[in-house]
């Protein structure tokens, strides 16, 4: 059973929200401030605070210090980690869907063999 503790759980629970999504988005143009990310947004600083702290949490972010400045930056491991969990999926439905084509495909051969 996964938990939040999971790392992969917490990526796709962080990915889950577009508001983070798109933070995710800016960052991988590079490093920005908590107030640079925020301008796009119609929500408090307070408010992006808290999906700065979810991406966080998640590994998919870190923040840094400079002078009075934290800038965030994106952290991509916990992204491949997605990917490749993605992509096992995708190859294991892949090969599922190419079963039941030549299933289907088979129905409709003694189909046209047999007609009622």
């Amino acid at each position: 059973m996964l938990t939040l503790e999971d790392p992969l759980s917490m990526t796709f629970a962080a990915l889950a929200d577009p508001t983070r999504r798109s933070i995710l988005a800016r960052l991988a143009e590079g490093d920005a401030t908590v107030t640079e990310l925020a301008e796009p947004f119609e929500i408090t600083l307070q408010g992006v605070s808290k999906h700065l702290k979810v991406l966080e949490n998640a590994g998919l972010i870190s923040q840094g210090r400079d002078a009075q400045f934290r800038p965030c930056h994106l952290e991509t491991a916990p992204l491949d980690g997605a990917v490749e969990w993605i992509e096992q999926h995708r190859q294991i439905w892949t090969e599922r869907f190419d079963k039941l084509e030549v299933h289907l495909r088979a129905i409709q051969k003694k189909a046209k063999e047999n007609p009622s």
